[in-house]
């Protein structure tokens, strides 16, 4: 799960239409506020204009108005970055999710237990995000997936486990899929209605979904749905992440039971 996708860049096209200045203007300011996330080190005035597309003084506009809402900021050799304000609320909020609070210190136990990456994720459209992270104890290889971060839901572990309760027959599968090809990320990827098919009822057969080297060679991951909000709707899933030559996938599924019961209260059988 190391290659993730923070803040995927809006492809909607810009109209200049008179009725939609507003609307216009917002996007521009969104779409470089979006771009801003994708450089931690800053980036420059010239840069933010190529890749937002828009003239340098709408761009520059742009900047003005995040800068007077501290959501941007400048350093010290001219270049634009997110500001401390925007940094503050984004925390603030992560920290004050209650599925963060209650799900973060299973995710630590079972980061401890097997010296591997816990995730909790949610399904947003064809992705899953990535809510909360816990890595093993200092000194252990990490992965580098990160809070925010996005991957295609239909070659992790998270992202089958919460399919597995919206797409119950071939149909919904090729509805879910249309007319936009699956990626296929590592040979085995499942990236046919029929592949992704068999992959989400084996999961609701046996009760865990499993990513065998599906997303990124070398890492696999068992994940379970977790249940915050509703009894019978899991509002996420929550993985154990390991990489495959030092906890081989037998070794998390026979574990499946131990990773199950860790989840306390938030587990619910996948049924």
């Amino acid at each position: 799960m190391q290659h993730t996708q923070p803040f995927p860049a809006s492809t909607a096209p810009v109209t200049d239409s008179a009725e939609g200045d507003r609307l216009v203007g917002s996007d521009r300011v969104l779409a470089v506020l979006k771009e801003l996330a994708r450089h931690p080190d800053g980036v420059s005035l010239e840069a933010l204009t190529r890749a937002i597309g828009s003239p340098k003084a709408t761009v520059h506009r742009a900047l003005a108005a995040l800068r007077r809402a501290g959501l941007a900021g400048q350093d010290s050799r001219g270049r634009y970055l997110l500001g401390d304000e925007f940094l503050r609320m984004a925390f603030a909020h992560h920290e004050a999710r209650p599925e963060h609070v209650r799900v973060r210190p299973l995710l630590e136990a079972l980061a401890d237990r097997f010296g591997e990456t816990a995730h909790y994720a949610v399904l947003d459209g064809r992705e899953v995000v990535y809510r909360a992270k816990a890595d093993p104890p200092a000194g252990a290889v990490r992965l580098t997936s990160t809070v925010g971060g996005r991957n295609p839901a239909h070659a992790t572990g998270v992202g089958k486990a919460l399919l597995a309760h919206e797409l119950g027959t071939l149909d919904a599968v090729r509805q879910w899929i249309g007319e936009a090809p699956l990626e296929r990320r590592t040979p085995r990827t499942p990236c046919t209605a029929a592949e992704l098919h068999r992959e989400l009822r084996a999961t609701r057969e046996r009760g865990y979904a499993l990513d065998d080297q599906e997303n990124e060679t070398g890492v696999n991951c068992l994940a379970l749905p977790v249940y915050g909000t509703s009894p019978t709707v899991p509002s996420g899933a929550v993985s154990v992440s390991a990489l495959a030559y030092r906890t081989p996938l037998r070794t998390l599924v026979e574990a499946v039971e131990e990773i199950r019961d860790a989840l306390g209260p938030l587990k619910e059988p996948l049924r």
